[in-house]
Parts: structure tokens; sequence; C-alpha cells
């Protein structure tokens, strides 16, 4: 796996789904689900349709029970995300296991797969930014000012690619090494979030 790998499974999975441009289509993965291809493509899948949500949930005319629903799915979605990331974070840990560090390696605070993340969500940056310097419908400043953040986010594209790059030849040379934590997140598990268990808790004392 390299960055321009990478990067062409998230572009392709971008223009698959604007094929649709439905938050509701279903993922149709061109790669095996549990392949580092496959999860590469799954997880720009789940960005791309809630970068979506997140402009559909933004409209003035949206009614309460709309944006409750849709507030719903972007928190599944950031669940979802997480733990595809856990999975590239750890199919990737095993590719280098037989790598032994060496005794001056240090340890990378950012995960090849959350540094994936990133990159994963800039390629949409420069997809919805292409589209706004080509926009008939506004005026020419509009799209000087898209055509400039362009550039950021294109020289920015190339940042993170040679990072992702480096990072992954320091780990196969034992210069750094990756740990796979888990988020641990508290608010979508009944156990661990208060308002959830404090009403599961009222429930069954009322029984």
């Amino acid at each position: 796996m390299n960055a321009t790998l990478a990067n062409d499974i998230f572009r392709q999975s971008i223009h698959d789904y604007h094929q649709i441009d439905s938050v509701d289509a279903p993922l149709q993965n061109p790669y095996p689900a549990t392949d580092l291809s496959g999860l590469l493509y799954r997880k720009n899948w789940i960005d791309t349709v809630q970068w979506h949500l997140e402009d559909i949930i933004r409209s003035p005319s949206i009614r309460p029970d709309e944006l409750v629903a849709i507030k719903r799915r972007i928190d599944q979605s950031n669940q979802d995300r997480t733990d595809t990331v856990e999975l590239i974070d750890a199919e990737l840990y095993e590719q280098f296991r037989h790598v032994t560090p060496r005794p001056e390696a240090r340890m990378n605070s950012e995960t090849p797969a959350w540094l994936l993340d990133r990159m994963s969500i800039l390629q949409l940056k420069l997809y919805h930014f292409r589209e706004q310097t080509t926009r008939p419908d506004v005026t020419p400043e509009h799209r000087q000012r898209a055509t400039q953040k362009l550039a950021v986010l294109t020289e920015q594209e190339a940042d993170l690619a040679r990072c992702f790059d480096e990072l992954l030849e320091d780990i196969q040379h034992g210069h750094r090494y990756m740990k796979v934590y888990r988020q641990m997140k508290m608010y979508n598990d009944p156990t661990l979030n208060p308002v959830l268990y404090q009403i599961a808790n009222r429930s069954a004392e009322a029984e």
C-alpha cells in the first residue's frame, strides 16, 4: 500500500458515489470487503455519504424530525468511520508485525490509518472545490477564491501523501513503530453513556 494507490481508491469511491448522488445509495464495494483496498473504499464511501448528510442537515427548511433523524445517521456514521479506521490499522499492523523496531525507534502518535482518514476527507474537499471552480451560476470572484483554496488543498495532498509513504517506510525499516489503540467511545455504548443507562435503570425499576 502507498499513498498513490490509496488516493486512487478514494477518488474511485467519490466518483462512484456521484454517479448515483444519493445518501441512501447502498455501498457496492468493487474490492473484497476485508482486503485493505476494500476497507479503504468503504472508509471513503462512509466519508462521502457523511459529507452530503452534513450538507442536508444545514438546510434552513429541514423539518425538526428530519434533522434529528439525520443527526443520528451522522452519529452512526462517525462510529462506522472509527471502526473502519481501526480495521485498517489492524490490517497494517499485521503487515508489519514481523518488523523488529530498532532500539532508537520512536512511536508515531498518529497511526497510518488515521493519516489515511485525513487523506480520504481531503480528496472530498478537492472534488468539491473543483466543482466550485467551474460553477456557471457564481461570480468570477467566487471561482477565483475556490481556485486559490484548491491550490492549497493540492499542496496539502502532496504533503500528506509524502508523510504517509515516509511513515510506512520508517515502520518497515524499524525507525518508527505503531500501536493500535481502540477509540473506546462512550456515547454510543448504552452501558457507559449516563443518559442511556439511567433511562435503562429507571425502566428496570418501573417493571
